[in-house]
């Protein structure tokens, strides 16, 4: 089972992840404009209340990506998630089930149904899957692949030809635009090589520039910035 894996675990409860919540079956639930606002409204909920902070994301038709860590005087992330999952859950089968307005409704509830019966802490119907396949953020070049990858999701997928064309994700607020739908705490390394380390000893940071030429930043007001605190060349710092 993928909860008895170590890598599928969340472990440090105040540390950066890649996350993917993704409805049974691959359900395009998220096609629709009401299932959208949910999502974009349970996580502004998160943030604002429960301690929050998204670095990246996406909302495809049929999962949600995302980079997020929790403010250290939350529950954590693994406690933000599972009732960001447990509030959408709800309010998504509920309108589904009751707006008059799902032309896939039935279809949608025998599914929803089916994967169900095997969770024992669902009763009638399941909207996610139970993983959500954390990988810490603990490298800037992983991490930095990570946010390109959410933010190409839309392109892939043919559904924009610019990733920042697309509505449902973080694209925009990476291009310094202001037409974003979420605020999101911008992560803009400044290099690609090093490490960060953040479990248990406090925090420390190593790192080497991008390239020699001394160009280390894609974004204008961002210089070498790696989770939140700056980094010189080749210095390295307990934060």
């Amino acid at each position: 089972m993928l909860k008895k894996r170590k890598g599928y675990n969340i472990t440090e409860q105040y540390g950066t992840y890649f996350l993917t919540m993704t409805a049974v079956g691959w359900l395009d639930i998220f096609t629709r404009k009401e299932c959208k606002r949910i999502i974009i409204d349970s996580l502004k909920y998160c943030q604002k209340n429960k301690g929050l902070i998204i670095h990246a994301w996406v909302l495809m038709e049929s999962h949600l990506h995302i980079v997020a860590s929790a403010k250290r005087d939350s529950e954590g992330l693994s406690a933000i998630i599972r009732d960001f999952k447990k509030f959408t859950s709800y309010k998504v089968l509920n309108w589904i089930i009751h707006s008059g307005r799902e032309s896939r409704k039935e279809w949608m509830e025998i599914v929803l149904r089916y994967h169900a019966k095997y969770n024992k802490n669902n009763q009638n119907f399941k909207l996610w899957q139970s993983s959500n396949r954390p990988k810490v953020m603990l490298h800037p070049r992983f991490s930095y692949q990570k946010i390109e990858y959410i933010h190409n999701n839309p392109v892939v997928s043919e559904i924009v030809d610019k990733p920042e064309d697309y509505l449902y994700s973080s694209a925009r607020n990476y291009m310094l635009r202001k037409d974003y739908l979420i605020e999101v705490e911008v992560l803009d390394f400044g290099v690609l090589e090093g490490f960060v380390l953040t479990e248990r000893f406090g925090i420390f940071v190593r790192s080497r520039r991008r390239s020699d030429s001394g160009v280390s930043s894609a974004h204008p007001h961002f210089e070498n910035f790696i989770y939140g605190h700056g980094v010189k060349d080749g210095a390295e710092y307990k934060l």
